[in-house]
């Protein structure tokens, strides 16, 4: 399976464009929509660049959610993609939202899972509630 429009167009409002290399809050250099690898400080970069970057990036959660052996819906399949995109296929592989699944638990239950993922440095932060909430309604489109 392959991210949807919805999902490209979701995670460009999630993460934000920046087109000059900055700094993130944990002093990582990133540009476009969220991009890490290989970028400088001063870095600048095109509109079209960074829509190239992102799906290039979502390649990698891709693959790992296409390798976890089931059969996703498509909002399914974008929940989780976005997910391993925000925090990385080691955080989901070692989730239980991960084990709820393979469980298969009851939707409410895998739902819920999606929203604990709200925090970063200790702080609850509106940004990841927000995120954390339309993967939850995303689960089941």
């Amino acid at each position: 399976m392959k991210s949807s429009d919805i999902l490209i167009d979701k995670l460009k409002e999630f993460e934000g464009l920046r087109l000059k290399s900055y700094q993130d809050s944990a002093g990582v250099w990133t540009i476009g929509y969220g991009h890490t690898r290989g970028v400088k400080p001063g870095q600048i970069i095109t509109e079209k660049q960074a829509e190239s970057l992102l799906r290039g990036d979502l390649l990698y959660s891709e693959k790992y959610v296409n390798g976890l052996g089931f059969s996703f819906s498509q909002g399914q399949f974008d929940a989780l993609v976005d997910f391993a995109y925000n925090l990385g296929t080691g955080s989901l592989g070692r989730s239980t939202l991960l084990k709820k699944i393979c469980a298969k638990a009851p939707t409410s239950e895998i739902q819920n899972e999606f929203k604990r993922w709200v925090y970063a440095g200790g702080k609850k932060l509106p940004g990841l509630v927000k995120r954390r909430a339309w993967e939850a309604l995303r689960w089941v489109e």
